[in-house]
């Protein structure tokens, strides 16, 4: 990502040095996506509704664990007097109930993931549509995002720059107090 970031500067720059050459002045702007999703109100409602998903899965996948961890304890104890036959069927039995506790564990982990993305699509979305009427509106050339570690592609700017206040305003939330 690190070399992304490096390339984007050099042609950014390269890009500004041509327009200054031409006599265009580009107007750009940052905000930080991030910060905006954690002020919206309905963030707060989706965020709670992928915690109780997430603690389903959790739970079931704890029960599962908990099945597993006792049928292994009742084999342990009982090896010694079970015939080979016997000790054979429970092995058999303990691999496969371990199979599927790892494979709900994989689909748990990728459901996971599909439900955040679908909860928080529609949010991101209205940011996206929100940061691009500020752009149209403002006559910006360009906003960037930051925020995101390893995803940053500003690495530095002046606050004067920051639109984040303005993509607040055209998504009828009032802009939290700036901390000084």
């Amino acid at each position: 990502m690190k070399v992304k970031s490096i390339i984007f500067a050099i042609v950014l720059s390269a890009f500004g040095l041509t327009a200054s050459a031409q006599g265009v002045v580009m107007k750009i702007g940052y905000t930080n996506v991030e910060y905006i999703l954690s002020q919206m109100p309905e963030a707060k409602q989706v965020d709670s509704e992928f915690k109780a998903y997430e603690t389903q899965l959790q739970n079931q996948l704890q029960s599962k664990g908990t099945e597993l961890q006792t049928k292994l304890q009742e084999y342990q104890q009982g090896a010694a007097t079970m015939t080979d036959l016997v000790r054979a069927d429970k092995e058999a039995e303990l691999q496969s109930l371990n199979q599927r506790f790892e494979a709900f564990q994989r689909e748990a982990q990728t459901s996971l993931q599909k439900k955040q993305g679908e909860l928080f699509a529609p949010l991101f979305e209205k940011i996206g549509n929100a940061v691009k009427a500020v752009r149209t509106e403002n006559g910006y050339d360009m906003i960037f995002s930051t925020g995101v570690p390893g995803v940053d592609i500003l690495l530095d700017a002046d606050e004067k720059y920051d639109v984040s206040d303005l993509v607040f305003k055209k998504m009828g939330i009032t802009p939290p107090a700036k901390l000084n």
